[in-house]
């Protein structure tokens, strides 16, 4: 991969990360054009991890508050002190964790299914369509809704589902998380957060499967070019955090929908002409 390619793959992680628009599918596109056939599935993950310092420069105080307080309820438990209420951060501490587990279980099981779908770019672009009229489904709903501690478990769960459908390339996982918080009632604000939140335990997986496969000579490694990727993705991925909050309050989700619907018609043509 060469330094330019390199530049080009981190910068749109970062932005398509978080816009909801799919950076695996726009990755895998990217790849596709510029002929990269190695390191697919890691070279995304990597660039994956470099969102998630995204996450943490954006959310660090809720983030710490978050770890703070749970290890305290963890604390209190382990002594045997009665908990009568959860903290905010607490709850949503919990509400990730069990929103994680059937994002987890989807990603173990599906794991060589997936890897599989960066191999043509037809499906790709099937998932950029399907993600658009999700967004547009979404632009539907208001601002009134649950606050953190009205979401319910089974929230959590199917939220965590939709965070595990988006490891197909093209389905945004931020869209379609924040699309599954709205369809369960959240508010937009808390739909938003807690998609970002979610993201961290799943990147961190993501990334820790990626090392096993450095550990064991899979294909994958590190070098400049790689490491360069990842801090361009953290870097615009700050920025796109911060773009998506506002683009989200001001209803502007359509927009992502038009432009999805396209590069997918577009991406699918392009598919079958190169078969």
């Amino acid at each position: 991969m060469s330094w330019f390619e390199a530049i080009v793959m981190g910068i749109f992680q970062g932005i398509a990360e978080f816009l909801p628009i799919s950076s695996s599918g726009h990755l895998a596109l990217l790849q596709h054009l510029f002929d990269i056939k190695e390191g697919n599935l890691f070279f995304t993950e990597m660039l994956h991890f470099g969102t998630l310092i995204s996450i943490f420069i954006v959310y660090f105080k809720d983030i710490a508050r978050i770890i703070y307080e749970f290890i305290g309820l963890i604390g209190s438990l382990i002594k045997g002190k009665r908990v009568h209420k959860l903290t905010r951060h607490q709850w949503f501490g919990l509400l990730i964790i069990i929103g994680s587990i059937p994002t987890a279980l989807i990603g173990l099981t599906f794991k060589d299914f997936f890897e599989s779908l960066y191999t043509s770019i037809i499906p790709i672009g099937v998932a950029f369509i399907v993600t658009g009229f999700l967004l547009w489904i979404a632009e539907k709903k208001g601002n009134e809704g649950k606050d953190v501690k009205d979401i319910r478990l089974l929230d959590a769960v199917l939220i965590g589902i939709f965070q595990g459908i988006a490891i197909i390339p093209g389905i945004s996982r931020s869209g379609s998380t924040i699309v599954g918080g709205l369809f369960r009632g959240l508010k937009k604000p808390v739909a938003t957060e807690f998609s970002f939140l979610l993201a961290l335990p799943a990147t961190f997986g993501a990334f820790l499967l990626g090392m096993k496969d450095v550990a064991e000579g899979g294909g994958a490694f590190i070098n400049g070019q790689l490491v360069l990727g990842v801090i361009l993705s953290a870097v615009t991925g700050v920025f796109a955090i911060k773009a998506l909050i506002k683009l989200l309050n001001n209803n502007k989700l359509k927009y992502f929908s038009y432009y999805l619907w396209v590069l997918g018609i577009l991406t699918i043509v392009m598919g079958f002409v190169n078969n």
